[in-house]
């Protein structure tokens, strides 16, 4: 069995490689025009809030901006004060509807970002479960949300957590998420690309070519419906995503994927 502190590391890597897929940024988390956009984002929908903290829709946006500019974060400390900006407005808000899918959602992404900030620690391990129990309540009441993100987020936790019994991962819980997540939206290239990578991971060849002609086919569409500065970042993302799993599936299969 692991050691204690080796499953504080391992958690903290999980909730990174979650934030990841959820948010798409990995791969422009150093880039000073998209940094830009997302602190003043961020800026904005704090000042948003401050002036009316009784709108829901302000609350959200904070939960959503906080996440966006926490990936820009150049050291855990300022990880985890970007995070509480976040994880407070959503309480606030849920405080109030306990209700609100959107509040648990955000919630649950920046409990993820504040994990990253804290791991290796207990309050990082800790804080799996909670944010399990937020991308769960949002799912209940409404998995369509964000391109079906509750379900989507909760199948890449389950997918990348350890399991039983040091955690809470489940390949079978992990498939059947991501596979609702690209039925709810089955033209977003995240659901597609998730599937793709996790088939890849599970050395699943042939799922693995299904979600690829999948993938191919919603590309052109997708950048067509999906244009402009506020998804400059998640393509650039996606395309490398995209170029990594072509090469993964390569060395596991010794084939290229389909044409």
């Amino acid at each position: 069995m692991k050691s204690t502190a080796t499953q504080y590391r391992a958690q903290g890597f999980i909730i990174m490689l979650v934030l990841v897929a959820a948010s798409a940024w990995g791969q422009s988390s150093t880039n000073p025009v998209f940094a830009a956009r997302a602190q003043q984002a961020f800026v904005r929908a704090q000042q948003d809030w401050a002036a009316h903290p009784e709108d829901a829709a302000a609350a959200c946006a904070l939960g959503r901006a906080t996440y966006d500019w926490a990936d820009f974060a150049t050291n855990a400390a300022q990880r985890a004060a970007v995070a509480e900006v976040g994880i407070a407005a959503c309480q606030q808000l849920l405080a109030r509807d306990p209700g609100s899918a959107a509040g648990h959602y955000y919630l649950g992404i920046d409990y993820g970002e504040l994990a990253e900030a804290e791991a290796p620690s207990i309050a990082a391990y800790k804080l799996i479960r909670d944010i399990e129990h937020e991308f769960k309540v949002a799912a209940e009441l409404d998995e369509g949300l964000d391109y079906g993100g509750p379900v989507r987020c909760l199948g890449l936790l389950y997918r990348d957590a350890p399991g039983w019994p040091i955690s809470i991962g489940s390949r079978r819980k992990a498939r059947e998420l991501l596979d609702r997540a690209a039925a709810l939206a089955p033209d977003f290239p995240e659901n597609q690309m998730n599937l793709l990578e996790s088939h890849v991971i599970w050395r699943q060849a042939a799922d693995a070519e299904a979600s690829w002609q999948k993938l191919k086919a919603l590309w052109p569409v997708a950048q067509t419906n999906l244009a402009g500065a506020a998804w400059e970042v998640r393509w650039v993302d996606w395309t490398h995503r995209r170029e990594v799993a072509e090469g993964d599936f390569r060395k596991a299969f010794k084939r290229n994927l389909g044409p």
